[in-house]
């Protein structure tokens, strides 16, 4: 396994349905259905915000996604919003817009990791957070922060293991009930 900076053209559709087999219960309201989510998705990832995971064929196994000052993950454009969703691409993009997403200037943001179905258990998730730990040392941070949804055990036991700790609950505001967003733990691990 080997993870890489940025993505390909050709990656888009996989690592689309790896990211809405991840996050689609949580995004469901505001971007499905599924069919039309990745169609938006894969204009909307954008590769200088991504590592991706490869085997040893090249295949995508998972992504993790940055948020810094000039973006993160999804970037979703008025015109991947029109693509996707046709003339109801203003309610989507308020829909997204909704979703509270922020910037930590302290700490290293990781934009969601998703890691495909048959590649859970292998150690693409550790991999990943190790990558993204090196990348936020050598850019200075001496933190690391996700933000998990509290439901999400799985998820959360694999930060844990990798020294993550909860700082708090974050609940989502009027947005949470009207597009069905849970509260989310913040967790942080410091860099050495």
């Amino acid at each position: 396994m080997r993870i890489e900076a940025g993505f390909a053209a050709s990656d888009r559709p996989a690592l689309a349905a790896i990211y809405w087999d991840a996050f689609g219960d949580k995004l469901g309201r505001a971007l499905g259905p599924r069919r039309r989510a990745e169609a938006f998705l894969v204009r909307a990832l954008d590769p200088a915000h991504a590592l991706v995971a490869r085997g040893a064929g090249g295949q995508v196994l998972g992504v993790a996604g940055i948020r810094d000052g000039a973006g993160g993950l999804v970037a979703g454009r008025p015109g991947d919003f029109l693509a996707a969703y046709g003339v109801a691409a203003p309610l989507r993009a308020l829909a997204l817009v909704a979703i509270p997403r922020d910037v930590d200037n302290a700490r290293f943001l990781v934009d969601g990791l998703a890691v495909a179905a048959g590649a859970r258990g292998q150690g693409v998730g550790t991999r990943l957070l190790a990558a993204l730990a090196g990348l936020a040392a050598g850019r200075g941070h001496r933190e690391i922060r996700l933000d998990v949804a509290e439901g999400n055990l799985r998820a959360r036991a694999l930060y844990e293991r990798e020294g993550f700790v909860a700082a708090g609950t974050r609940r989502p505001g009027l947005a949470g009930p009207l597009l069905g967003l849970p509260p989310t733990v913040t967790m942080v691990r410091r860099l050495a």
